[in-house]
């Protein structure tokens, strides 16, 4: 029995060794993609620019449009750079474990959406004392995701809601945000959590398909899980739970 238990410990050893190698691995390929694609695109857009300038009375409407395209899809394509990048850092960031209050940072994203976004009419109800054990600034990164996405598809909803708080379900808390916007087809349920994966037209909702690939990074971190239920046209609603860790 004794030679099992050191055989299991030295497994999970050697397997929490792999998956550190792996995250590191995985940052110093999204940092050297970062560094080798930056400077190829900048001459790419700079070009674009300095052409839509200077031929502007040479070129016709189709020839400057071609170009505004290229300066377009350069600044996307940098921005999939810095969702990468963010990817990494989130997935191998340092973390420092305190009590964090979500109901205090649920209240300050949506405070900060109402502020950007002033025309909009959303109801938000957030459930008090939502403590839990975690780092403060991912599970910040965390809700910000989740709450904004919230936002985000309730858009076309005139009386648009959303619901945050938890619930206790068997031996653990899971929390949850939930909005009555446009949904999603639950058979593509797979494709939420994987990076640039997209369930929606990005012209008539904007994002990159990076922030719930985070989310999850995020919540494994913590020791838990992330998923979603929907119905199209009835909303969605996104759970997760942390480990129960105690703080001394």
């Amino acid at each position: 029995m004794l030679d099992y238990n050191l055989e299991l410990e030295r497994r999970v050893h050697q397997r929490t060794t792999d998956l550190e190698m792996a995250y590191k691995e995985l940052e110093t390929f999204a940092y050297s993609v970062s560094h080798d694609l930056r400077a190829p695109l900048r001459s790419i857009d700079a070009y674009a620019r300095v052409l839509a300038e200077d031929y502007q009375t040479r070129l016709d409407e189709t020839g400057l449009a071609h170009l505004g395209s290229i300066h377009q899809d350069a600044v996307r394509m940098g921005g999939l750079i810095d969702d990468l990048l963010s990817l990494a850092r989130y997935t191998n960031a340092d973390m420092s474990f305190s009590q964090v209050n979500l109901t205090s940072l649920a209240e300050e994203i949506v405070a900060e959406l109402r502020q950007f976004d002033p025309q909009r009419q959303v109801e938000v109800t957030i459930q008090p004392d939502l403590i839990v054990a975690g780092d403060g600034a991912l599970l910040r990164v965390l809700l910000t995701n989740l709450i904004g996405n919230a936002w985000k598809f309730t858009r076309l909803q005139p009386l648009a809601r959303i619901d945050i708080g938890a619930r206790q379900e068997k031996d653990r808390k899971v929390h949850f945000v939930q909005d009555n916007g446009v949904g999603f087809d639950m058979s593509y349920a797979g494709k939420l959590f994987i990076p640039f994966q997209r369930l929606h037209d990005r012209l008539e909702f904007e994002g990159r398909g990076i922030g719930l690939a985070m989310a999850q990074r995020i919540v494994h971190r913590h020791g838990g899980n992330i998923w979603a239920y929907s119905e199209p046209g009835k909303g969605a609603t996104f759970f997760f739970y942390l480990e129960d860790m105690r703080l001394d």
